[in-house]
């Protein structure tokens, strides 16, 4: 049972295909298309030979063929190969899916067949269906990363290839970029091409130089401002970013510090929050250095304040959609907010 949990995470099944171990059935959905392009491309380029490819992979699209027309290209037998492919994109555009559970149900074992189901999920009152995909092979959820989860992401991507990052460096890519990881390991993919042979280190300066977020005026430095209380700093950036909008838009960092602020009225319930490690077990943070912001923001802010910083938050939001605010713009509101949130 154990082997079967771990096939069904990315790293199981990534671990299974490059130890040559290949199923029936891929059905691979979710909202996160990086996933599924990473598992679908692998099989690809490595389930059979070059000289095999030609008679024995096949490459269809949902909107396409009808179920049956999948079912029966993976009924077909292999020629002169040990197996054969049938990678069928866009599966979700398949309406009638029939076919397709008779055939989960009897698989042939010497048909690797790839569904990529991409934007959504296989409807959960489709039971049988599911079943029939987990009797045959492999049911894999790429789902969103959460914004929580892109530190982790960074730092695994690029250690696999052998370059480290600093905290503020990755929080500084994981803010520019957000969880479009198609984006984010293609921007990724180039910082480490700039890198030197003879320094394989990506540092503030290099995210600055390769992905244009600057140093000094990003949201992270923008929050460890709020935190220490730098009120001449926090002003500082927010006038930058005012006063050059293709930078970088005001609003986002609303949803950055209100994650903070939500998370510290957390922390002032914390059973030991006067321990970093308390406190990083509480919020369930990657690791004790990750809750020292909020040990800072605690001895800053009271939890009355935090409340009422919260609620200010709303107002703010619900002014920059327009509502009770006919004309007063983003730059204005964020100084409203920080003024709020620091005096």
């Amino acid at each position: 049972m154990a082997t079967e949990q771990k096939a069904q995470t990315y790293d199981g099944i990534m671990s299974d295909l490059k130890a040559g171990r290949y199923q029936p059935l891929y059905y691979l959905m979710g909202d996160e298309s990086y996933y599924i392009d990473q598992i679908s491309d692998y099989i690809a380029e490595h389930a059979l030979q070059p000289e095999e490819r030609d008679f024995n992979q096949t490459v269809m699209f949902g909107s396409d063929v009808t179920a049956a027309q999948v079912a029966d290209a993976a009924r077909r037998y292999p020629m002169m190969a040990e197996r054969q492919v049938v990678i069928v994109k866009e599966a979700q555009n398949i309406k009638q899916t029939d076919q397709l559970e008779k055939y989960f149900k009897q698989p042939m074992k010497s048909t690797v067949l790839v569904m990529c189901h991409k934007n959504g999920t296989v409807d959960g009152r489709k039971r049988e269906y599911l079943k029939a995909i987990r009797s045959a092979g492999i049911l894999f959820e790429s789902k969103k990363l959460r914004d929580r989860d892109l530190p982790p992401f960074i730092e695994n991507y690029l250690r696999q290839r052998q370059v480290s990052i600093d905290p503020k460096s990755t929080q500084l890519i994981a803010e520019a970029i957000g969880a479009d990881l198609s984006r984010l390991t293609g921007e990724l993919d180039k910082v480490i091409l700039s890198l030197p042979a003879n320094d394989r280190r990506v540092t503030p300066q290099v995210v600055e130089d390769q992905i244009g977020v600057s140093k000094e005026f990003n949201g992270f430095e923008l929050r460890d401002a709020i935190v220490n209380r730098n009120v001449y700093k926090a002003n500082q950036i927010i006038k930058y970013f005012d006063s050059n909008p293709k930078a970088g838009s005001l609003y986002a960092f609303l949803p950055l510090l209100f994650s903070y602020f939500q998370n510290l009225m957390i922390a002032f319930y914390a059973p030991n929050r006067q321990s970093q490690e308390g406190v990083a077990e509480w919020l369930e943070l990657r690791s004790p250095w990750a809750a020292k912001d909020y040990m800072t923001g605690m001895r800053n802010f009271s939890g009355m304040k935090v409340m009422q910083i919260i609620s200010k938050f709303r107002e703010i939001d619900a002014k920059s959609k327009g509502l009770d605010n006919p004309n007063t713009g983003p730059g204005e509101l964020m100084k409203e907010l920080i003024f709020y949130i620091l005096h």
